[in-house]
């Protein structure tokens, strides 16, 4: 079964990256959001397996998008990749539900982390 991923972060460069990386580890990327307030949105229509939650965007930052998609649905697998690796950020997000945190730029730990939640 193919696992299907959204992936929501304000960088282009970066969704792209995201992209190629998922790809290669035989995931498929579903939407693609810029901000939060349409990452809900795609969140909805499209109910992928994982969202990748970058923290830093516009309408809603990620911590207000991972509260709102938890809401949602309490299973939802929310892997948060930012560039904010400070520990009091990272504790934050895995108290609110995230599954992982992965640190920007190092997405070597991206397949095995995603591998890990199944689907």
């Amino acid at each position: 079964m193919i696992t299907k991923v959204l992936i929501a972060d304000d960088s282009m460069f970066m969704r792209q990256v995201l992209k190629r990386t998922l790809s290669e580890g035989n995931y498929h990327v579903i939407a693609e959001a810029s901000d939060g307030c349409e990452a809900i949105s795609l969140f909805k229509k499209s109910s992928p397996d994982i969202v990748l939650l970058d923290l830093t965007m516009s309408c809603k930052d990620g911590m207000a998008v991972l509260k709102e998609i938890k809401n949602l649905d309490p299973n939802a697998k929310v892997v948060i990749c930012s560039a904010m690796g400070q520990s009091k950020l990272i504790v934050e997000a895995l108290n609110y539900g995230a599954k992982d945190f992965i640190v920007k730029p190092y997405f070597n730990e991206l397949i095995p982390a995603l591998n890990k939640l199944g689907s």
